[in-house]
């Protein structure tokens, strides 16, 4: 069941939304090579505890930090460890927060240090990717309006959507209907409405869209080993255009 939120709650939202944004952008100088997920998953905590909010992800069904950290072939829920980031490397750090009984939920894949042109088109055209499927997140389209655009855009590009993770609303709960594929037809799915926030989450494969998970029980890895790019905004669908939550006044893109 889709839950539209009253004006009261998505300010109350807009709060969680505010500090995921907040928390992404303290992370922006912070991030490269020689630092350790696992520290740049402290430094999270404690930025999100200072500002008297919970990271959302840390216990969520056993999950053990507070971001996933996903680096290259790695394409979400990479548990946070001592690796240390190398030059060329790609990150994607998927964190939520959790305040004033509302989630808060966005992803970014940050380059560390110099990396390959390959890398760089990877992660602009899965960022691409994210804003077309905003811009479809319209009163009276369809969810899969906003799938369909991703794809497109993807496959165009030459590199594949990942299928075994969807996008999802958002509010009280981390997971919510309406589930948001990165694939699909048009005109399908539910219609969109004023009040639905949805976290849009395209996960973007260099090759194929095979995904295995590791023993850990969390990591979703490539199958054929290549890298991976993950963006997501959390956004409320409102009379006139899209609103997405969960940015700042900074600037997204960083390439």
């Amino acid at each position: 069941m889709v839950i539209l939120k009253s004006p009261e709650e998505i300010e109350k939202m807009s709060l969680s939304c505010l500090i995921v944004a907040r928390t992404l952008d303290y992370l922006r100088d912070k991030i490269k090579p020689g630092i350790t997920t696992r520290t740049i998953d402290q430094l999270v905590e404690s930025f999100i505890r200072d500002h008297e909010a919970l990271p959302a992800f840390k216990g969520y069904r056993g999950y053990p930090a507070s971001i996933c950290a996903s680096v290259n072939e790695e394409i979400i829920h990479g548990i946070p460890n001592n690796r240390e980031l190398e030059d060329g490397d790609i990150l994607g750090i998927d964190l939520g927060v959790y305040k004033d009984g509302f989630y808060g939920d966005a992803a970014f894949t940050f380059p560390i240090g110099e990396i390959d042109q390959e890398a760089e088109r990877l992660l602009r055209v899965t960022e691409e990717s994210l804003y077309l499927g905003i811009e479809n997140a319209r009163a009276g389209k369809r969810v899969s309006d906003i799938s369909h655009s991703i794809q497109t855009h993807i496959e165009s590009n030459g590199f594949s959507v990942v299928r075994a993770f969807v996008g999802h609303g958002i509010g009280r709960n981390l997971h919510e209907d309406p589930q948001i594929p990165n694939f699909g037809l048009p005109g399908r799915g539910a219609r969109l409405q004023p009040g639905m926030t949805l976290a849009i989450e395209p996960m973007v494969n260099e090759g194929g869209h095979e995904v295995v998970i590791l023993e850990d029980g969390w990591t979703a890895v490539t199958m054929d080993g290549r890298r991976s790019a993950h963006f997501e905004h959390t956004v409320l669908v409102t009379a006139d255009k899209p609103v997405i939550l969960t940015k700042t006044n900074e600037k997204d893109y960083i390439i």
